[in-house]
């Protein structure tokens, strides 16, 4: 598998960029170096002239690659969820119980990413805790729908859906099924955050197994 993820290049909706910052080493630069530091600082800290003089660079290189810094956390997230696609499908590949389907896909929702070496310009820990405390901050604004229209959200809807065909193998007569997939996916990111700032509301530690068997058992016992 680690020699398949090598060879993949994740595709990112161009609309997202003025220059595709993987073409060049200042773009790459950006990538990792601003998931870092919305990583330390929160995304409301960090600005473009922040990361400029962390790159040593004019501010105005950067925003020959991103319009503003919404649209480059954006990215990051998308070539998240564009990753864990991949991860989905090769964990469920040749599998044919949609139960252990399920199981396995959850699974792999509730692990952290493990980046290919090929694809070195995303820092691996920052992305995962940018995933679990930011998300929400890329589409909770007043832009939302003309951004949608825009296929900005295309990256998180895949392994939503993937979910949802899931559950619909299982029980085609389901009715909630998109509903499902996504409380599903939105839950586990929100168990990683409150166990790390808010542990009363949550039962797991940072194992994710707990996650996992929960979150499985809570959609069978759901369609069933």
């Amino acid at each position: 598998m680690k020699d398949l993820l090598n060879i993949i290049q994740i595709q990112v909706n161009s609309s997202l960029y003025c220059k595709n910052p993987i073409t060049t080493d200042l773009g790459k630069s950006i990538l990792k170096t601003s998931g870092v530091m919305i990583s330390e600082m929160g995304f409301e800290a960090f600005t473009f002239k922040k990361l400029s003089k962390e790159l040593n660079t004019a501010e105005s290189s950067i925003y020959r690659y991103f319009t503003n810094k919404h649209n480059l956390l954006i990215y990051l997230l998308s070539w998240y969820w564009g990753y864990m696609e991949y991860l989905m499908t090769f964990a469920c590949t040749n599998i044919s119980d949609p139960k252990e389907k399920l199981r396995l896909a959850i699974n792999t929702l509730c692990n952290p990413v493990i980046i290919a070496s090929n694809n070195d310009f995303i820092d691996q820990k920052s992305l995962n805790d940018i995933v679990v405390s930011e998300s929400s901050k890329s589409y909770l604004t007043k832009d939302v729908d003309e951004e949608n229209k825009e296929g900005f959200f295309l990256a998180f809807k895949t392994p939503c859906h993937r979910l949802t065909d899931i559950i619909k193998e299982i029980n085609p007569k389901y009715k909630y099924p998109h509903s499902l997939a996504s409380s599903v996916v939105e839950g586990i990111f929100s168990q990683k955050y409150f166990n790390l700032h808010l542990k009363t509301l949550t039962d797991f530690d940072t194992s994710h197994k707990g996650v996992n068997e929960f979150y499985s058992q809570l959609v069978i016992k759901t369609i069933s």
